[in-house]
């Protein structure tokens, strides 16, 4: 299901001692996605970009930050569910579970799952799979210094792209999926059905434990993506740096502006990088020409309500249960269930 560099010792890992399966590397041929994706999105019009490119190093130093934003209420109110409600959600994961973390960046949230569960019932294996393999690798290293007990399996790669992690279906026995942060709300409604279909799939006999944000006021949603300290702008922005160093683009920072808005009809919030001016930016023997106030579309932030969700889960395989709000119903935790596969006739 997912494409990885490294997935050695994933079969039988859940024998001997504690380990941490490191040295992971960026994906293969990321630089060459990163190029061939680039170009297709600003030769169409509306020129786009898929958000997962934010995500180098530094990139995912910024997004780090964001979380810490007074305005951005999604990780502080996930938090916050997560320890008010941690010790059902381990229920709902059930003992001795291998759980799968999609976009996993500095590993926070699990620490609140880790810390719920009796030691007799604490999982086996957990596998943080995020596409920033640098980052991703000091966090889980910091992860497993905290959990020794933990076997920790760090894998760079794009979890939305299709054919690996086959050792780790065949390996384990109850398989348990963590997606928060509401990063489902960045995938367009084909490529959510499309995740969840095969997350139901991979997870069978098990669940997805997600991360959900809601339909709101649209000025707390503006304030969260617009913040005073420019962070939000900066990690957009770092777009075109990572452009800039890693493809020899000659994108000039400061004719673009970052520009993040409430689209009602869709529900979600759409970012963008607006051309300040006329210019031409040039990517190896490419030439791209945009107008004064002509933008790159960068991400979306789909928003839920929680019967839509649902049924968005039902339609995909899994069967809803639980589901954890904070007070002013903000964000929303849900345990989907996936059942196990029929055995054929």
């Amino acid at each position: 299901m997912f494409e990885t560099s490294d997935t050695s010792g994933l079969t039988g890992a859940g024998s001997g001692a504690a380990a941490f399966v490191g040295d992971i590397r960026q994906p293969r041929g990321a630089s060459n996605a990163f190029e061939r994706d680039l170009v297709a999105g600003l030769s169409v019009k509306p020129r786009r970009v898929a958000p997962k490119y934010f995500y180098d190093a530094a990139g995912s130093a910024l997004f780090d930050r964001i979380c810490e934003l007074p305005e951005y209420y999604p990780t502080r109110t996930e938090f916050a569910i997560l320890e008010r409600n941690a010790r059902a959600i381990a229920e709902c994961i059930g003992p001795r579970a291998d759980i799968v973390e999609f976009g996993a960046g500095s590993l926070s949230k699990i620490r609140r799952l880790l810390d719920a569960f009796e030691p007799a019932h604490a999982p086996r294996r957990f596998f943080p799979i995020d596409i920033s393999a640098d980052h991703l690798e000091g966090a889980a290293r910091r992860l497993h210094a905290d959990y020794p007990w933990l076997h920790v399996h760090p894998v760079g790669a794009d979890y939305m792209q299709e054919g690996a992690l086959g050792d780790l279906e065949a390996a384990s026995e109850r398989r348990v999926g963590f997606f928060p942060g509401s990063t489902i709300g960045n995938l367009d409604p084909d490529e959510a059905r499309g995740f969840l279909r095969r997350a139901a799939h991979l997870l069978q006999g098990g669940g997805l434990l997600i991360g959900v944000d809601l339909v709101k006021d649209p000025d707390v949603l503006h304030r969260a993506y617009n913040d005073r300290q420019g962070v939000t702008a900066a990690f957009n922005l770092n777009l075109l740096r990572r452009a800039n160093e890693e493809l020899g683009a000659d994108f000039e920072l400061s004719r673009f502006a970052h520009y993040a808005f409430y689209e009602p009809r869709r529900q979600r919030i759409e970012m963008h990088l607006v051309s300040r001016c006329a210019q031409t930016v040039r990517l190896g023997r490419h030439a791209f020409a945009f107008d004064q106030g002509e933008s790159i579309h960068t991400e979306n932030s789909h928003k839920f309500t929680i019967e839509g969700f649902r049924a968005l889960a039902v339609s995909t395989g899994f069967e809803p249960g639980p589901v954890w709000t904070d007070e002013a119903r903000l964000f929303s935790v849900h345990w989907l269930a996936s059942p196990p596969a029929r055995a054929s006739r």
